[in-house]
Parts: C-alpha cells; structure tokens; sequence
C-alpha cells in the first residue's frame, strides 16, 4: 500500500518511483520486498520519472512547480532541480544519458531540452515548439527522438542531434503515448483502443493490436509491453510483436505500469 492518488510509476535500478500527483508525494517502493522505502514530500505536482542508466537517479517532472527534479533513490533525497519554464511532464533521456527532453504539458507548446551531464546540477539548455501540441517523448535510437501529439492524429520524428524535424507521421486520436525495444516501437492511442508495433526508424506500422479504451501510458521491459486503461482498470500484457497475451483486470481505474525485479 502507498499513499492515495498514486498516478505514475517508473523503474529506476530496483526502486519503483511513484508519483502522487495531487498530494505532491514521492514514494519510493523496493523492489525486492514490494514495501515503501521511503516518501519525498514538498512537490508541486510530481508527475513522471525517467531513469538514468547507472539505476541510482530518477529525473521527475515537477509539473506545479515548472521543475525537473533529480532525486538520488539510493539516499532516498532530492540532489538536484533546474526550471524547464513550463507545466513539465512526459520526458526521455538520451541514449548516452546525458539529454533530457521533457515535454511541457498535456498538450504542450514547447518542449525543453535539459542536459544532466552531471546528474546533481541539471542544466536548461534551450526550448523549442514542435510542429503541434505534443504531449509524449521518447528516444528510440541515437539518431531518432519520437514526439507524439496531444492535439492531432500524428506523431513527429526527430534527429536528436540536430534537433531537425525529419517526419511527420499519421496516427490514432491524441493523446498518443511510446516505448520502445530494440527495433521496434509500440505507439498507443487510449482514445481509439489501439497498440500499435512500429518500424522504429521509419514509423510505418507493423501490427496494431486492440486494447481497451482508455490505454494510455506504455511500457516494455523484458520483452514484454503493459498497458494499463484509465477507463477499463485493466492491464494488457502484450508480447515483443505487439500482440496481447494476457489481460489482468487491476483497479476501477489504472494509469500507469512498471517492471521492478522482486528477487
């Protein structure tokens, strides 16, 4: 058991960072023991993490306070914060772990790039607009950053380089959310109902699965990909093609899913 309003997870090493969004928590769960390590207090509104690739840092979106926040799960404290100008939410971190790109709200205007070269001094590197209001981000290779919408039937792919636009892509009702594994990306659209496997440098589908309405949020791990339904309470378990394999219902209304290992 947490706290209430437990609205995101993520896995970072072998902790599971949850975030309660309307109460400004942080609960850190063990992984090996399923219990609560520890909860962070004082946030705005947290609400997703990324991790770093050593497992010990979690970058989490202050979205009340415009912050991105490095939070050191092994010491259970926050070690670093840096303004992004912006409601902060969905973000990815870059295949050398260096660059963060956080999406700037729901349906955001600007996305902000934050360099995390030294994980405790996060630093703001610039903000640009994508082509439409975007909602989720995810680094699929070193030279593709998929951009999804809050407000169209499209996706944006984007050198991470430059930071050039190199498509735009039709897809299923906004908001759209991503993962990935290596060559392939999973694309959902919760309004729709749809997991889709997808070319993950051309973005031509592959296979679209149905799920039920209200998947949104996306991860893979292990071969595996969850999708949890805000409308239906379920989790779909689907396999690394794309296709559901099982069906849990968990809770009158589930948001989010992560991967932690219990032993």
């Amino acid at each position: 058991r947490t706290a209430p309003f437990p609205r995101a997870i993520e896995q970072v090493g072998n902790v599971a960072v949850v975030a309660h969004s309307e109460l400004g928590d942080v609960t850190l769960v063990d992984g090996a023991t399923l219990t609560v390590k520890k909860v962070l207090r004082g946030f705005g509104e947290p609400r997703y993490a990324a991790a770093s690739h050593d497992g010990r840092y979690a970058y989490l979106t202050d979205s009340g306070a415009g912050d991105m926040v490095v939070i050191d799960v092994l010491a259970g404290r926050v070690v670093g914060r840096v303004g992004v100008g912006g409601p902060a939410r969905h973000l990815s971190l870059n295949r050398t772990g260096r660059r963060l790109w956080v999406a700037l709200g729901m349906k955001a205007r600007h996305i902000a790039v934050v360099d995390v070269t030294e994980p405790t001094r996060p630093r703001l590197v610039r903000r640009f607009e994508p082509p439409w209001l975007a909602h989720d981000v995810g680094f699929a290779t070193r030279d593709r950053v998929w951009v999804t919408s809050g407000s169209e039937r499209e996706i944006a792919l984007y050198d991470p380089r430059s930071g050039n636009l190199l498509k735009r892509l039709p897809a299923g009702a906004p908001p759209q959310h991503v993962t990935f594994r290596p060559g392939a990306t999973f694309l959902t659209s919760g309004d729709d109902g749809t997991l889709e496997r997808r070319d993950v440098r051309e973005g031509s589908v592959v296979r679209r699965s149905r799920v039920p309405i209200g998947s949104y949020n996306v991860q893979e791990a292990e071969g595996f990909v969850l999708t949890p339904s805000l409308s239906a309470g379920t989790l779909c378990v689907a396999d690394r093609y794309g296709r559901v394999i099982r069906r849990v219902q968990a809770a009158r209304s589930s948001h989010d899913a992560c991967f932690v290992m219990a032993s």
